[in-house]
This record gives C-alpha cells, structure tokens and sequence, in this order.
C-alpha cells in the first residue's frame, strides 16, 4: 500500500503514544520513510526544540495542509 504521506510533510497525531509522552492532535513533521508504510516523525516546540521523535504507522497520521486542496 502507498501512503499519501511524504517526507516534510506536517501531520498531527491522531492517537496517544504514551511511550513518547505523545497526545493526539500534537503537531510534528515526518522526517524519514520506514519500511512497511511507517514514519519517522520529530516533534519540536515553538522554538524549535526537539522533544519528540517516534517511529509512527501511516494510520496514525494525519498530513495537515496550509493552502487549499481540490478534493478528490
């Protein structure tokens, strides 16, 4: 299965990941693409600061969009 997800992309977390102290709804970008449809995700504050970096399957993201898309 191909994911929609790509590298840079913005997603939020659409479950907890209570490993990483890790909430749904809490913003990272995807940093790195794993085998079998999984994302290396690093979460970062405001500042810029790393606090986070999980190993995350595709369907617990979310890739958030700043412009406007057509919907399919």
């Amino acid at each position: 299965m191909t994911s929609p997800i790509s590298v840079l992309n913005v997603v939020a977390l659409l479950v907890d990941v209570p490993a990483q102290s890790l909430v749904r709804g809490q913003v990272g970008t995807v940093v790195e693409s794993l085998q079998g449809d999984a994302f290396e995700v690093e979460f970062s504050d405001t500042d810029g600061r790393t606090y986070a970096q999980a190993a995350l399957p595709a369907d617990a993201l979310l890739v958030l969009h700043h412009r406007p898309i057509q919907a399919a």
